[in-house]
């Protein structure tokens, strides 16, 4: 006897668990099912998928450790805070580390049973359909259980894409996984990609001692952020010490016991070899589509492995539907959340919306890098006429108070409306800061709706109410 759901949601990564619990808030009876155990000591399926278990939260952590430390070493003495030379227990950093995501997990079961969702433990595959016409149902393997449901939310996420003749270990060779369970300071560290995931790791192990190298494929560090924030980042992360080679193209790559060797050609054609003691692989990811038996039912995935959904997440079939990174469109947590919303409310009969202008990006390196909207150079691209603000933090009160004056905030709005088009930060707290650009955006805000709202002083946010003053060549403080 086959499991009968309204909805079933395949994948509980923060896509599928959000979609799941939405749905259920919303009256219909909700199975979720979800086969990865990550690093459960009992195997058991671990909820929350790639972000929780070995990518945004597991890293930020450890990332706040490493910053912690640089700021021992290195910044506590400029403020007169004595505390001698620090040293750097790893083993205590990475078991912090995943007690974080052994809680949180935990947390989502609860929210779970809190919600009455169903959590079934297995791989789910298409089997086909069945029933009469107009009251058909969708059939699915999960482990070894017949489960029907009359929706289908395909939420299956990603997997790191690996160098083709690289085998990955996760001991010398790391992708996101084992760049997070490192368990000793790597005297040399190569990193291949210098994208997010790329700078974050890269990020943690230089400031606990390490030799980081990056290796850039594209000739531009960091093209898809504005222009001048790139510029900035790569000037504040050479400072620091974070090498960037650009414009590579990697040829052999030689893995011993000891460590590794690259091969690479740089971008003046001159060949270069890099030697490591471990290596981070971080080329980007790739839609985890496998085993889902797409082709039983005719699911249409794309060349690039994507499956096709339109604007509302609907794919070539009645009543399933697919979100988050097995989609086209940012792979980002909390675009897939977003998703997981509109498809439960819809489904529905509500009006659920994702508004895919307004999703902010946040690279979590010190300083941060955050930013919503379109760049410099997109408008340009597109002919749009426009006006800039742009303030540094080295003007703002808090940020000099904090030791963090590093960066500025850019603006962006219309020549003819004065509507906000994009907002660019690379500074302290940018993470949080990018929210307020989120929300004017959202609501269509004018640079001078921005620069008519009072806000607290001192704060950092007084660097946004700056550069929306900017816009019209009227800052106050700057």
């Amino acid at each position: 006897m086959s499991k009968q759901f309204d909805v079933l949601v395949v994948g509980a990564g923060p896509g599928g668990y959000i979609a799941a619990i939405r749905a259920a808030q919303l009256g219909f009876n909700v199975a979720c099912c979800e086969s990865n155990a990550y690093a459960d000591p009992k195997g058991e399926p671990r909820l929350g998928g790639t972000c929780l278990n070995v990518g945004c939260i597991p890293s930020k952590a450890l990332l706040h450790t490493s910053h912690v430390f640089e700021e021992a070493g290195h910044g506590f003495a400029e403020q007169g805070i004595s505390v001698g030379t620090p040293t750097i227990d790893v083993a205590k950093m990475v078991g912090r580390k995943d007690g974080i995501v052994k809680q949180l997990t935990s947390g989502i079961k609860g929210l779970f049973k809190k919600n009455k969702v169903t959590l079934l433990n297995g791989h789910g595959a298409f089997v086909g359909r069945n029933g009469d016409a107009g009251s058909e149902v969708w059939q699915l393997r999960v482990g070894d259980e017949l489960v029907e449901a009359k929706q289908v939310i395909v939420a299956t996420g990603s997997k790191a894409r690996h160098l083709p003749g690289v085998p990955v270990d996760n001991e010398i060779v790391c992708d996101n996984v084992g760049a997070l369970d490192i368990d000793i300071v790597p005297k040399k560290l190569a990193v291949i990609g210098a994208g997010v995931i790329g700078l974050e790791m890269g990020s943690v192990w230089r400031r606990l001692g390490a030799d980081v190298t990056l290796l850039e494929a594209l000739p531009d560090f960091l093209s898809v952020v504005d222009v001048d924030v790139a510029k900035e980042a790569a000037k504040v992360f050479a400072k620091q010490g974070l090498k960037i080679v650009t414009g590579i193209e990697i040829g052999d790559v030689k893995i011993s016991q000891k460590g590794v060797s690259i091969d690479y050609t740089d971008k003046g054609g001159n060949e270069q070899k890099l030697d490591a003691d471990r290596l981070i692989v971080s080329i980007g990811r790739i839609p985890n589509t496998d085993g889902l038996d797409a082709d039983k039912v005719g699911l249409h995935i794309n060349e690039r492995g994507q499956i096709v959904v339109d604007a509302h997440c609907r794919t070539n079939l009645p009543g399933v539907w697919a979100l988050g990174d097995v989609v086209a469109g940012p792979m980002l947590a909390h675009k897939a959340m977003e998703e997981g919303v509109m498809v439960a409310e819809i489904m529905a009969g509500q009006a659920g919306h994702c508004n895919f202008d307004t999703i902010p990006w946040v690279i979590y390196t010190s300083p941060e890098i955050a930013w919503v909207g379109r760049t410099e150079q997109q408008l340009k691209a597109e002919g749009v006429a426009f006006k800039t603000g742009k303030i540094p933090f080295a003007a703002n009160g808090r940020a000099l108070g904090m030791g963090e004056p590093t960066g500025f905030v850019k603006m962006l709005a219309c020549a003819d409306t004065d509507r906000i088009l994009g907002v660019h930060i690379i500074g302290a707290n940018a993470s949080e800061l990018i929210s307020e650009a989120v929300v004017a955006m959202e609501f269509g805000a004018a640079a001078e709706d921005l620069a008519r709202i009072c806000h607290a002083h001192p704060t950092l946010s007084e660097v946004v109410h700056e550069a929306a003053l900017a816009c019209d060549k009227r800052p106050l403080h700057f």
